[in-house]
């Protein structure tokens, strides 16, 4: 359970998120929230802001912060460091739906599928006060344009199921009586969906078991997605930002949901400062320390994931797998011969190393450890495979 200014609910790893070379996070936001200024400041980037819900699709990539790297690089002087990283694409707001018109549908067909094929979801909610860029809705309020873009998900997610529903009910009770007996199965599952979502409750919520969720993968469910809420708060409102956090988070107990608060201008302003001015900035503002790399490393938690180490002369680096991930899946994670031909995993924390100084002295101290294929990687493990070719 996340503390501090994070708040919602996560139970466990989402079933919904398959680990990929290129996992992605989908920024939405309704019109006028600060979602593309939000992109700018996650990937130092400089799309064009201001056009209240354009056609414009921005795609960046973001290293995930990570100061192990920093010290294990100062014990085995690598030639490179390599951070696991997120990549982030900013959408076009949804049109409002209407009746007989799902609004998020008549996205364009690459934005939608970039929607549909995200991994997890950095909901952009306006929670500042500034005249000179007058709300859409006529005033700021946040719980009120969260729950608004949830019902477009929703709406999205109905249409679909209704028409496998159809679907299953004509054509389904054809076939071979095993086809019959797996379109009854889905037909249970998707039923039990609707009746949730016309509930107004995201398919995350609905605690599917991993037979469940993998019935119904294929569909790219909206509502069924990780979403972290980034609250976009003004200067003004930066003191108050736990209280604003909490008050959000109280009145949206979702599953794998988490939520923040971020002044995007503010660290888009951060950043194109040098250290030093930046840390007069942040004292002048009372801000203790910038809050992007903390969003960044909760849209990776978000997704389930954490790091394993490899360290040696050549190369310090940070791989994601899910959380639970055996010695094995790490093998694969870094080449798929290395998991065909495990034969075991040395690891050590990198704590231990860290105040041992070397592989050589965790040995001696008896930290550095021999683990099988079934071994459950930690955060933070130093993992070295070793393999028959």
């Amino acid at each position: 359970e996340p503390r501090g200014p994070a708040a919602g609910r996560k139970r466990g790893p989402p079933a919904c998120v398959t680990i990929r070379d290129d996992m992605q996070i989908a920024i939405v936001g309704l019109a006028g929230s600060g979602k593309t200024t939000v992109f700018n400041t996650l990937t130092r980037g400089h799309a064009e802001t201001g056009g209240y819900g354009g056609l414009t699709l921005n795609v960046g990539v973001v290293k995930v912060p990570d100061e192990r790297l920093d010290r294990l690089a100062a014990i085995f002087h690598p030639k490179k460091v390599v951070h696991a990283d997120v990549t982030y694409v900013d959408l076009p707001a949804p049109p409002a739906s209407s009746e007989g018109r799902v609004g998020t549908e008549e996205l364009p067909p690459e934005h939608l599928a970039r929607l549909r094929d995200s991994d997890a979801l950095l909901h952009v909610v306006r929670a500042f006060e500034d005249p000179s860029v007058p709300h859409p809705g006529g005033s700021v309020d946040p719980a009120r344009d969260l729950e608004n873009l949830d019902l477009e998900f929703i709406l999205a997610d109905l249409a679909i199921v209704d028409r496998r529903l159809e679907r299953l009910t004509s054509s389904g009770r054809h076939g071979t009586p095993a086809e019959r007996e797996a379109n009854e199965r889905e037909e249970v599952i998707i039923r039990r969906l609707k009746d949730g979502l016309e509930a107004g409750r995201p398919i995350r919520d609905g605690d599917l078991d991993a037979d469940e969720a993998k019935a119904i993968r294929g569909f790219r469910f909206l509502t069924e997605k990780p979403v972290l809420v980034l609250l976009n708060i003004g200067e003004g409102e930066i003191a108050g930002a736990a209280a604003v956090v909490e008050r959000v988070a109280a009145g949206y107990r979702h599953a794998h949901a988490l939520v923040e608060a971020l002044s995007a201008r503010i660290e888009m302003e951060l950043g194109e400062l040098d250290p030093g001015e930046a840390g007069a900035f942040m004292e002048e503002l009372g801000i203790a320390e910038s809050g992007l790399g903390r969003v960044i490393a909760l849209s990776y938690r978000l997704l389930g994931l954490i790091s394993f180490l490899t360290a040696g002369p050549d190369e310090v680096r940070a791989w994601p797998i899910p959380d639970g991930s055996s010695a094995v899946d790490a093998a694969a994670a870094i080449h798929t011969d290395l998991a065909k031909g495990f034969i075991r995993a040395e690891t050590v924390s990198y704590e231990d190393l860290l105040a041992l100084g070397s592989i050589a002295e965790a040995r001696k101290a008896g930290r550095l450890r021999s683990e099988g294929r079934t071994y459950r990687v930690h955060d933070g493990d130093v993992l070295e495979v070793l393999f028959s070719r």
